[in-house]
């Protein structure tokens, strides 16, 4: 009977190493998972010889698609992960056959060195805390539960689904977006082109003619000129500004400005608002669900949530959940979360169903931003066409009454 090599670990993140005598690798990981372990590798020495010339074969055939670390790249590989954990594989196996599948050149590498990290000792979480610029406070926690627990499998594919969940709503984002950019884009080139172009060409026209001309006429002549002159240096400005409005919101202060701000806007802070308390009951539904204590669910989506200000607010928060308080009181302290929310987690704490209602709550935000865009997008389009008709009537109406005036002239 073959006799394998087995790393793994147990539930309080021990790591258990040993040889044992089993008739096939998926007869040894069995055994060892109905102990609670988390297996991280089984290898014999014939088998790693053959898999290390596999390796060389798919990697010399394989070829990257693009270098970037994308939201796809990532969901794709928690699924990946979780599906293969559940089918027995083991961690470092998992990884490898994942890390021939990637389309990103620098993500390949991170797997690799996951799988790396964790032959020299280290956990998975810790070894996913060395990049923790890809990998989130999220990713982290959530994986560091499911291997205390020894539930990383499922937990992985609670991750998985929050992912794909984030995914598919940021696409209909997008996709509600594109359509307003592009009629903004194409009127605002029109106007540019009839500005640049077209004015002056009637200008040069009109010179011809001893005509007083028109005061809207002249109005659009003297604009048309300025433009002209100056849209390089407008450009210019307008770069620098960019830039530096960026470097400012970089900072913490400049930040927790522009978040402010936009939360007082007297239309879209609604919107806004409501995007960031999206975030938060997803975070919290995918925290609770998968057995994450209030607390410490609370501390990570606080540094994940991605918005200083919900940030500070959670951290109120979780002040007075951590002295007694049950997590309703706080959030209708806030200030931030509707009267409809902080009932839903009441009700979602009394009965002991807080990680549904957090996602029935988190569905009811979905759905509200997704019909805030429908509207956004039903009322842009004909405003748009209304200003564009109303600025080109006016520079029709401006380039032709001196051409009225001429043939007047002419009687």
């Amino acid at each position: 009977m073959p006799k394998f090599f087995y790393i793994a670990r147990d539930k309080s993140g021990e790591k258990k190493t040993g040889f044992e005598d089993a008739a096939t690798e998926e007869e040894l990981v069995g055994r060892l998972q109905s102990k609670g372990l988390l297996i991280i590798t089984v290898t014999s020495e014939f088998k790693e010889q053959v898999g290390l010339k596999a390796d060389v074969l798919i990697k010399a055939k394989f070829r990257f698609r693009h270098s970037r670390i994308a939201s796809e790249d990532l969901t794709l590989f928690c699924r990946q992960l979780s599906t293969l954990l559940g089918a027995g594989v083991t961690v470092l196996k998992s990884l490898n056959i994942i890390s021939q599948q990637v389309s990103s050149r620098k993500f390949h590498s991170v797997i690799r060195d996951l799988g790396k990290s964790m032959e020299s000792g280290l956990s998975l979480h810790e070894a996913m805390a060395k990049h923790s610029k890809i990998f989130s406070d999220l990713w982290i926690n959530l994986v560091e539960s499911g291997e205390a627990s020894g539930n990383l499998t499922i937990i992985l594919s609670r991750l998985a689904s929050y992912l794909e969940r984030l995914m598919a709503f940021k696409k209909k984002i997008i996709s509600s977006l594109i359509y307003p950019v592009i009629l903004m884009i194409a009127g605002l080139s029109a106007l540019l082109f009839l500005t640049v172009k077209i004015i002056p060409t009637f200008a040069e026209v009109f010179k011809g003619f001893n005509v007083k001309m028109p005061f809207l006429t002249g109005v659009l002549i003297a604009a048309s000129a300025f433009i002209r002159r100056s849209l390089l240096f407008v450009i210019i400005i307008v770069i620098i500004g960019v830039f530096l409005f960026r470097k400012y919101t970089a900072t913490k202060s400049g930040r927790m400005w522009w978040e402010k701000l936009r939360f007082s806007l007297p239309v879209f802070g609604e919107f806004f608002r409501i995007v960031v308390a999206e975030r938060f009951a997803s975070e919290m539904a995918t925290l609770v669900e998968s057995g994450v204590p209030i607390l410490y669910s609370l501390e990570i989506t606080e540094h994940s949530v991605g918005n200083l200000v919900m940030g500070e607010i959670i951290s109120k928060i979780k002040e007075d959940v951590r002295a007694g308080k049950p997590l309703n009181q706080p959030l209708e302290q806030s200030g931030f979360f509707e009267p409809m929310a902080v009932q839903m987690i009441t009700i979602g704490e009394e009965i002991g169903e807080l990680s549904n209602m957090l996602k029935k709550l988190d569905t009811f935000y979905q759905e509200y931003i997704e019909t805030s865009l429908t509207r956004f997008t039903a009322m842009f389009e004909p405003v748009m066409l209304i200003f564009m008709g109303v600025v080109i009537g006016i520079m029709v109406i401006g380039m032709f009454l001196p051409i009225f005036q001429i043939s007047q002239l002419g009687r």
